[in-house]
């Protein structure tokens, strides 16, 4: 549990750095009525002929807009969550490690200490212990952070309740026809924030890799020979390892990140697209029927990307801090 300082802290850092990528609002969205309201199904069926191009708007934008500016920094509500999810995490850890830490845990202190063995023990099965110590708080960070950041995508209101244009035929007070600025948006479906992460995670690794190796003993990690040849031989192996070691660069400092950063928002952002869709289906009982169908399969979806995301950063670290390669002999 003493760790969880440390938790918190690359928690903040995450937080502060995706808040300083925010991008700027459409100018689309910006130029729309803007009317505080609820969305509303029954407004929704009022309008028979929608044309494609309103249906089209009413889904989910790939770019968050902006609900207020501090200063000159957009504030998109992407960030809003993100800011809410970081609250949750902070005062969840507070409360269960503030003057209330028992030696033998109940309740969340043992949700929460069972969360951070369990991963601690799965590190060091992977990792050599030294390089678990390092990476255990910010792996486990990005594990709840991302967890609960796509569960938002789940909760009613999210992405419906925002401004839009009035309903003008709906016995709902405040109902609008489509939302075009919701209050809310999951964080993971902002891929300002899945690359802002990613980018945290290449910067690290990299120094935990040359930290663990040494320069020179990464460089030779990445290119060196590492199969045993005679000196007649060895020429060749030296270029064939060259070209490995360049794709195994290509891997480090591109692959890898845009494989972190895409599969998270793409997986997340293709959930909240088809429950919107569901929501806007003509028929009633087909709406109600993909959208129930699509709610529990998202349910399993966020949690497998939350433990993929955590499990790839802790894979891609150990082929970096490894001294598995034999010396080669030429």
């Amino acid at each position: 549990m003493k760790r969880l300082g440390a938790i918190i802290f690359a928690c903040a850092i995450a937080t502060a750095i995706f808040a300083a990528d925010a991008p700027l609002s459409s100018p689309v969205a910006s130029n729309l009525p803007a009317a505080m309201a609820v969305s509303s199904p029954a407004a929704a069926q009022t309008q028979p002929d929608v044309q494609p191009a309103a249906e089209e708007e009413a889904l989910p934008s790939s770019a968050p807009p902006a609900l207020f500016h501090i200063g000159p920094l957009p504030i998109s509500n992407s960030i809003v969550c993100t800011w809410i999810v970081a609250a949750i995490i902070l005062v969840t850890v507070r409360l269960t490690t503030w003057k209330n830490i028992k030696e033998v845990p109940s309740g969340m202190q043992n949700l929460m200490e069972a969360l951070v063995e369990g991963w601690e023990n799965f590190m060091g099965d992977v990792l050599d212990p030294k390089v678990t110590r390092w990476v255990f708080p910010f792996a486990t960070t990005f594990f709840i952070f991302i967890l609960l950041s796509d569960y938002v995508d789940l909760i009613p209101g999210v992405g419906t309740i925002g401004f839009g244009t009035p309903a003008q035929h709906s016995l709902l007070p405040f109902a609008i026809e489509n939302v075009h600025r919701p209050f809310f948006r999951p964080p993971t479906t902002d891929a300002n924030l899945t690359v802002a992460m990613t980018a945290v995670f290449l910067v690290m690794s990299l120094f935990w890799a040359v930290r663990y190796n040494g320069f020179f003993g990464f460089f030779k990690h990445v290119f060196g020979v590492k199969v045993k040849t005679n000196k007649w031989v060895f020429p060749i192996i030296s270029l064939l390892f060259l070209f490995i070691g360049v794709m195994e660069a290509v891997s480090i400092f591109f692959a890898r990140p845009v494989a972190l950063a895409m599969r998270l928002y793409g997986n997340v952002f293709a959930g909240e697209t088809m429950l919107d869709m569901g929501l806007h289906i003509k028929s009633w009982l087909g709406s109600v029927a993909i959208t129930t169908v699509v709610y529990f399969y998202e349910t399993f979806v966020c949690g497998v990307q939350a433990f993929v995301f955590a499990l790839l950063v802790v894979a891609f670290v150990g082929t970096m801090c490894s001294h598995a390669e034999e010396e080669p002999g030429h």
